[in-house]
C-alpha cells in the first residue's frame, strides 16, 4: 500500500531531522540563519549544551515522524498508534503552518521572512501527512 503522500511527508521530516543535525554541527552562524534566535546563536557560541541538545530533540522527533510517514506508506513496518500518531503528526504540522494566518493578522507588516517562509513550507508537511492518512485510513486500522 504505498502511499505517495506519506511517502513525500517522510523524506520532508527526514530532510528536516537531518538539517537540524546540520545546523548543530554548522555551529552559532547556522542557527542565526536558520531562525533559532540569538539566544540560541549565543549560546552556542558560549558552548553551552543547551543548544545542542533542544536541536537533537528536534531531530529525533522529526525522525520518529518521518518513521511514521514511511511505515504508514507501508515501506517499513507498522509501528504503534499509527493512526493517532498521524493524524497527530498532521495536527501539528498544519496548526504550526497555519499560525501564519494569526501572525498576519495581528501583524501584517511584522511577519519575518522567516516566519512567513517556515510556516508556509510547514503547511506543505502538514498536507502531505493529512492527506496521506486520509487515503491509508483504511489500512491503518491494524486489524
Amino acid at each position: 500500500m504505498q502511499n505517495p503522500f506519506l511517502i513525500a511527508g517522510g523524506v520532508l521530516s527526514g530532510a528536516a531531522s537531518l538539517l537540524h543535525l546540520a545546523v548543530i554541527a554548522g555551529g552559532p552562524a547556522w542557527y542565526r540563519f536558520f531562525g533559532a534566535g540569538e539566544g540560541m546563536a549565543r549560546m552556542a557560541e558560549r558552548g553551552s549544551l543547551t543548544p545542542t541538545l533542544v536541536t537533537l530533540g528536534i531531530a529525533t522527533v522529526l525522525a520518529v515522524w518521518a518513521a511514521y510517514a514511511f511505515a504508514g506508506a507501508g515501506l517499513i513496518p507498522r509501528l504503534p498508534l499509527m493512526r493517532t500518531a498521524l493524524v497527530l503528526i498532521s495536527a501539528v504540522y498544519l496548526l504550526r503552518g497555519l499560525v501564519l494566518i494569526p501572525a498576519l493578522i495581528l501583524n501584517p507588516g511584522g511577519v519575518t521572512p522567516f516566519v512567513l517562509w517556515s510556516s508556509l513550507i510547514v503547511l506543505v508537511y502538514g498536507v502531505c501527512y493529512a492527506v496521506g492518512t486520509w487515503v491509508a485510513w483504511p489500512a491503518l486500522s491494524g486489524r
